[in-house]
């Protein structure tokens, strides 16, 4: 199953002509597209899909939706490592 799920944007980028970024999911981070999202800046917290950033949502909410995602256990596969290589961790 593949979940959409909040991170919050910690910088932004250009790559190849697709505006990209990195978004932080509970100490784990990766590279995402943000090309459905021209209005997200760095700081805010974003939806994310398959790669792809959804939409924006307040900090509330996405601390909220990733609770209760990692209380059902619903996070373990989503935001395993990927087969990219390792994710960069946040310290």
């Amino acid at each position: 199953m593949c979940l959409a799920i909040p991170g919050k944007l910690l910088d932004i980028s250009q790559k190849n002509g697709v505006r990209a970024g990195r978004v932080e999911f509970g100490g784990i981070v990766n590279q995402v597209c943000l090309d459905f999202v021209p209005e997200a800046e760095v700081g805010d917290y974003v939806v994310v899909h398959v790669g792809f950033a959804l939409s924006r949502v307040d900090r509330e909410e996405a601390e909220r939706t990733y609770q209760i995602l990692e209380a059902m256990g619903l996070l373990e596969g989503e935001l395993a490592p990927s087969a990219q290589g390792p994710p960069e961790t946040v310290e």
